[in-house]
């Protein structure tokens, strides 16, 4: 199965509302970014050693451990979560940025060093802009 493939049985598989949303989510990256390199992370490391939700990430990153390997991966992630939706902004350098620049714009939103939790984009006005590789951007309404 390819990564598309991939991706479209992953949001299908979502309950509603949250099937729409990460599909729309989908959507406005693509839009925004049609020759962005697309991943599909199941959440395992290994054959059965989860270590995170399944996600959809979009763009490169190549993350640089402390040991002085490095490993390729995306830049942003879009992943259903228990509540919602989570959309990972990896490579800050900046751990404050997220939360100092769109904390209050995202109203209820929960936003740390590199992740954006929100229950629903409902009640978001959402906008996609590209600066190089895909930016995110949302503003509650």
């Amino acid at each position: 199965m390819n990564v598309q493939e991939q991706i479209k049985k992953y949001i299908t598989r979502q309950p509603e509302p949250k099937r729409s949303d990460l599909r729309e989510l989908h959507r406005l990256t693509l839009q925004v970014s049609p020759e962005c390199k697309l991943w599909f992370f199941d959440g395992k490391e290994g054959k059965d050693h989860t270590v995170s939700n399944p996600t959809i990430g979009y763009g490169f990153h190549t993350i640089k451990y402390a040991n002085g390997k490095s490993r390729e991966f995306f830049q942003i992630g879009v992943s259903g979560n228990k509540i919602g939706i989570s959309v990972y902004i990896l490579g800050l350098k900046d751990k404050k940025y997220l939360a100092k620049t769109y904390g209050e714009k995202l109203g209820k939103a929960s936003v740390t060093g590199y992740c954006i939790r929100f229950k629903a984009l409902k009640g978001y006005k959402h906008r996609c802009a590209r600066s190089g590789n895909t930016i995110w951007a949302c503003s509650s309404e």
